[in-house]
């Protein structure tokens, strides 16, 4: 079988528009997304601080979760990017089957796991006996919708390796609005449904990350034809499962780095309270909305990176590292600006506790003006991912979270409360996004 001329080849034209225009459909889809969680967080504060705590609570576990799903796409669109331009249909049908089969065996593991440790998993992060029937309410629920994250992630990472971010983007958009549809629905007992609570807010994301499913599927088999049914031969899906996991598996435990000190720090801020608690996850929902934007452009990097690492064209990957860097900067100081002027409003958006206002609007003014180099490492890291560099990524985010953000994390809190904690983060962004650039650009010039 022959080769066939996919969506975009991203090793010819103008960077800039390029960027842009692979971005803009991203963008959409993300914003859907956070929103959607935005959304969710609203409601769940209507039920009380209570509720919005025990969301909190769950916050590092489902960014775990996420994290493995996210390095599993990274990995098949890191591969299939740098492989599309050059090699067969067939084999590329090949790989995106043999890497659906490894998300499936993923995910039988980790519900299994999730559903035997909830109790002592969450009572380790600090949740009360009080919470903990309310966590699991989400928790059990969200664990059995599994396979409806983990499979549109992968394979929405297939179809924007062709260089199509708009179709996976309108997915992202259709799933958000079909969430936020449902959640007054299924969470207060709207119109035929009964009342859930935090039951029915897991309840709805699962429905509409299935529907997104769904359509991910149809695409893959019966418009690109980059799936394709067969029976796979285990000796060939294991060499592909290698090549998936060289990549995925240092994404993927690069970002539970991130989840995982997060449950650190949700232990240590749970130490002030679960006003606290409930504070910090407004303040990362919000967090995750103002950084979008560099989300939807550091995805569209590690495909970009992997089509032109494959073409031997370095210099067009310095020019996409200096146009996306000198963005983020501007894009970062934008935000501080806005987290100066209208944190508190924001923050009285989602909750009416003066403990868990103050401590969202604390977050947002401090951490705010490191998004610049936040968004800096991001971009770095996927690419580093895309040009099937993961160890320098994973070592990056180790850095970030486990030498600077933890360890100064406990000793500002000891010296200033609550908002050392944010001080830290503060710093760990912005010696991560150096470092991280310092270490992708010796390596372009190597």
């Amino acid at each position: 079988m022959g080769k066939k001329k996919y969506s975009k080849d991203l090793t010819k034209g103008r960077i800039a528009p390029l960027l842009a225009k692979l971005t803009w459909p991203m963008i959409f889809g993300m914003a859907g997304m956070v929103i959607f969680n935005m959304v969710d967080t609203f409601w769940v504060g209507r039920l009380g601080v209570s509720e919005l705590a025990a969301i909190g609570f769950t916050f590092p576990v489902i960014m775990m979760i996420s994290s493995i799903a996210m390095g599993l796409g990274i990995g098949t669109g890191s591969l299939i990017s740098r492989m599309i331009v050059k090699e067969p249909k067939q084999l590329i049908q090949q790989y995106g089957v043999d890497a659906i089969n490894l998300s499936v065996l993923i995910i039988i593991v980790f519900v299994t796991i999730g559903q035997l440790t909830l109790d002592p998993l969450f009572r380790a992060l600090g949740a009360s006996e009080t919470l903990l029937p309310l966590i699991k309410q989400y928790m059990v629920t969200w664990y059995w919708g599994m396979i409806f994250l983990v499979v549109p992630m992968v394979g929405n990472n297939i179809i924007r390796a062709t260089g199509d971010t708009f179709r996976p983007g309108m997915i992202m958009v259709a799933a958000s609005i079909l969430n936020i549809v449902l959640d007054p629905f299924l969470i207060f007992g709207w119109g035929p449904f009964p009342e859930m609570g935090l039951k029915g807010a897991a309840l709805a994301t699962v429905i509409a990350r299935a529907f997104g499913m769904m359509i991910t599927v149809w695409i893959l088999v019966f418009n690109e034809r980059l799936l394709r049914f067969y029976i796979p031969r285990f000796s060939k899906m294991l060499g592909t499962w290698r090549k998936i996991l060289y990549v995925s598996g240092p994404a993927a435990l690069g970002m539970m780095v991130t989840p995982l000190s997060m449950a650190i720090i949700t232990r240590l801020i749970s130490t002030f309270g679960k006003e606290a608690v409930a504070g910090l996850g407004v303040a990362t929902r919000l967090e995750s909305l103002g950084m979008l934007i560099i989300h939807a452009l550091a995805s569209v990097m590690t495909i970009y990176g992997g089509q032109n690492w494959g073409a031997g064209e370095k210099g067009r990957l310095r020019s996409g590292i200096k146009i996306s860097s000198i963005f983020s900067l501007m894009w970062g100081l934008f935000l501080f600006v806005a987290g100066l002027i209208f944190a508190e409003p924001i923050a009285r958006i989602f909750s009416d506790d003066p403990l868990v206002i103050a401590v969202t609007a604390n977050y947002m003014k401090i951490v705010s003006l490191s998004y610049c180099f936040l968004g800096i490492m991001m971009i770095c890291l996927s690419m580093m991912n895309g040009i099937n560099k993961p160890m320098y990524a994973m070592l990056v985010t180790s850095t970030r979270m486990f030498v600077l953000y933890v360890p100064f994390a406990f000793l500002l809190s000891s010296l200033m409360g609550l908002n050392g904690i944010f001080w830290a983060a503060f710093g760990a962004n912005i010696l991560a996004g150096l470092t991280g650039l310092g270490f992708l650009w010796k390596k372009l010039k190597d």
